[in-house]
């Protein structure tokens, strides 16, 4: 059965302002989108440019970011259907920045900040603060460290860059050499607790050309060029229907924490922003053991935009689409650094090559399996 969406309909990529096109990242999400666009029965028009010519029909769009309300009208979109990825009241909602509370009631925070939000998602993630003055994170360091290292990360990181674990407040020092009062107001840090022996699960949902699809699987691992443990993949067991469809993979104990957790996080979104879309949607949540050895759970942050487990996502998206009597279907991305990397047969090839900032990369995504009914 062909998907729902109108042929006549023209699908675009939206780059990050100011990314350049040499790299994995803008590459593969042109490959992502195009194949998308395939999919979906829709045109591929490239790139977003704000000089087109206005088409007859929506345009259906795939962001690199999260966009905010305003930068949605601007292009077209009015809900779930116009785009891949997600849409929410300000910019800073797109960001990790949201998974936890302020410090203290009275602490400096942007405009539009929800503290329903931490609140209800309190129980779901580690312990942790958002920060957004000098004052509050040194606050926030010094009644955190007492459970332990901590976990510095910048809200706009992806694929655990923009991070770094401190043992102490003369880490703390060395970290915000540099740092400015006016920088950390704008973006903010979040301060969390790093946990040992930690995996990581990847729970989403993608709803695309009539189709609400779940998963639930876990991430892998890779060092990049430098030795630095980076992201290097996911394996996704989806299912068709909502986040509840998945007891029907019968998890077992650890990943339907993760999907219950997930499942909160999603829900408490959707309560406390009004005007949030999202078509799609994943979140990462890690699971291992504290400074006193306790097992630990909780969601890292949300991705509400094409990610690094999107391709698997389209993929296994296609064949629910093209098989309405299918109900799962395996899928896996992988990203391996260095030269000698070679993809499997079969294997749909997102990037090969040099990357500017992370040297020789291969990206590629395969189904591994469409059994199941």
């Amino acid at each position: 059965m062909p998907p729902t969406t109108s042929p006549t309909r023209t699908l675009r990529y939206l780059a990050n302002p100011g990314a350049g096109t040499a790299g994995h990242e803008h590459i593969s999400h042109l490959c992502m989108a195009r194949r998308l666009a395939e999919v979906l029965g829709m045109s591929f028009g490239g790139e977003w440019d704000d000089t087109m010519a206005p088409s007859t029909a929506p345009p259906y769009v795939v962001p690199g970011r999260t966009l905010s309300t305003a930068q949605a009208a601007a292009c077209g979109i009015r809900g779930i259907d116009d785009l891949f990825g997600g849409v929410v009241p300000h910019e800073f909602v797109g960001t990790k920045i949201i998974t936890h509370g302020l410090v203290q009631p009275d602490a400096p925070a942007p405009p539009g900040w929800c503290s329903a939000f931490a609140t209800a998602v309190r129980g779901v993630v580690l312990l942790g603060y958002s920060v957004f003055s000098l004052a509050d994170l040194q606050l926030a360091t010094s009644q955190l460290l007492s459970h332990g290292r901590l976990r510095l990360k910048h809200p706009g990181g992806t694929g655990g860059q923009g991070q770094q674990v401190i043992g102490s407040e003369r880490d703390l020092l060395a970290f915000v050499q540099g740092m400015t009062e006016a920088s950390l107001g704008r973006q903010g840090l979040v301060v969390e607790q790093d946990l040992a022996e930690a995996v990581t699960f990847s729970i989403g949902q993608v709803r695309l050309g009539g189709l609400c699809m779940s998963y639930c699987g876990s991430q892998r691992s890779t060092p990049d060029q430098y030795g630095a443990s980076v992201y290097g993949g996911s394996a996704l067991h989806c299912v068709r229907g909502d986040f509840d469809a998945l007891d029907q993979l019968d998890p077992d104990a650890g990943m339907r924490l993760a999907i219950d957790q997930a499942k909160t996080y999603h829900q408490a979104a959707q309560r406390c922003f009004p005007g949030i879309i999202l078509s799609r949607a994943n979140y990462d949540v890690a699971q291992g053991r504290d400074a006193r050895g306790r097992p630990r759970s909780g969601v890292l942050e949300q991705s509400w935009r094409i990610g690094g487990a999107s391709a698997a996502e389209i993929e296994a998206a296609a064949i629910l689409l093209q098989q309405p009597a299918r109900r799962t279907v395996r899928a896996i991305t992988v990203e391996i650094h260095g030269p000698d990397a070679m993809a499997p047969p079969g294997a749909i090839v997102l990037f090969h090559g040099d990357d500017p900032q992370s040297g020789p990369l291969l990206k590629y995504a395969q189904v591994i399996s469409h059994a199941g009914t």
